[in-house]
């Protein structure tokens, strides 16, 4: 019955300041703060993030689905680099080049490639670099040969680890991101799987930001067009009908953005309007902490508890990146699980904090129980059964 009467609780209080004390969460004070103005840019999809808060600072058409291209050979990467770290295989493992990698991905395909001789043999090291710096199709499909068997089955595991990693509307057809029906994705998946690329394989990321690599004697410069601005990965696309698409990540002065955009009309309109979409991601906006590490936040009502409430607190500060100009307010919201039952641990994750300018999410940060409580006596709980029953009535 009560699992039947259990709702979403949720908390609203608009943040006092850029240092809120619990007391002004629950009243439920205002004041204003920075939010950005206007930001308008030719591409059809965008979506920009600051990496250690994950505040969004623009998105328009950020789940909209279109072909990756050659944005795929981001999750092949993903896949030969978790192989790595597993110990599946190593850097100076070599694979064969079969007819089939190189007339598909190699010279004869007249596609992106890394000139990879037919059977001949390529270290995995060298194939990582093809994709990552050549985005090569044939290392592509030399790298889902030989640790798969298969493109096919190569494929499957790149479908398992976008599930994994949470991309919910990502699927794969090939290794490649050439034509294919199944291939799909949105900017908010990619720029996810960037995120991880670039957060649980640090060294191996690095690939990403050589200048240039050769291979069979033939040198190729990196085809990212935002390296030397900051920019050190990840890979550009193009698909015919969707136009040309960046998935892009800057580190300037310790700070570190994700770029995705999709739908621009030329390499140039493309890489002009993430150069400028970066820069104002960089200069229009400033760090400001709201919670301390630890600090009460709010409070969830306990059902039947020998206290009334537990204080909420986030294990880490709470921050985010807001605008230099236009005052605006951030609106913070509690959700919780009402009624919350006894006992209720402590350091247990019961509540998550939403922050918001004005219509648009900043950041979701999960909330911990600062305390423990324990079941109520029989007063208690038929008490707050009562309070209970009269609400649900009403």
């Amino acid at each position: 019955m009560q699992n039947r009467l259990a709702s979403r609780f949720v908390l609203v209080f608009l943040l006092i300041g850029l240092s809120v004390s619990p007391l002004f969460a629950k009243r439920g004070m205002a004041q204003t703060t920075a939010a950005p103005g206007l930001f308008e840019t030719k591409a059809a999809q965008v979506y920009l993030i600051e990496a250690s808060t994950g505040t969004v600072l623009l998105a328009k058409g950020e789940r909209k689905s279109f072909a990756p291209a050659s944005l795929a050979k981001l999750m092949t990467l993903d896949v030969v680099f978790d192989a790595l770290t597993r110990g599946e295989i190593r850097l100076d493992t070599i694979y064969p080049v079969s007819e089939y990698a190189w007339r598909t991905g190699g010279a004869p395909s007249r596609t992106s490639t890394m000139f990879a001789a037919v059977k001949s043999q390529v270290p995995v090291g060298d194939l990582i670099k093809g994709v990552a710096v050549q985005t090569a199709n044939d290392g592509c499909l030399i790298l889902a040969e030989g640790i798969s068997g298969s493109e096919a089955k190569f494929v499957e595991r790149m479908n398992a680890r976008a599930k994994a990693l949470g991309l919910k509307d990502t699927v794969f057809g090939n290794a490649t991101g050439l034509p294919h029906p199944d291939n799909a994705s949105t900017l908010v998946d990619l720029v996810t799987l960037a995120q991880h690329l670039q957060t649980t394989y640090p060294e191996l990321y690095l690939t990403f930001k050589l200048p240039e690599y050769e291979w069979n004697k033939i040198l190729q410069r990196n085809r990212n067009p935002l390296l030397g601005i900051g920019a050190d990965g990840l890979g550009t696309g193009y698909a015919e009908g969707s136009g040309f698409a960046i998935i892009a990540s800057a580190e300037r002065n310790g700070r570190r953005l994700f770029l995705g955009m999709n739908g621009l009309a030329t390499d140039k309109e493309r890489t002009d309007e993430a150069r400028r979409v970066l820069d104002w991601g960089f200069n229009a906006f400033e760090m400001r902490e709201l919670f301390k590490a630890g600090e009460v936040i709010g409070e969830a009502s306990v059902y039947g508890g020998a206290s009334d409430t537990v204080p909420l607190v986030a294990a880490n500060p709470v921050s985010v990146y807001v605008p230099v100009n236009n005052p605006e307010r951030l609106q913070a919201k509690v959700v919780y699980r009402w009624p919350l039952d006894p006992p209720v641990a402590d350091g247990a994750e019961i509540a998550s904090l939403s922050v918001f300018s004005g219509e648009r999410l900043l950041r979701t940060v999960p909330l911990k129980s600062a305390s423990s409580v324990e079941v109520g006596t029989l007063r208690q709980r038929a008490s707050d059964a009562l309070i209970e029953m009269l609400f649900f009535w009403l």
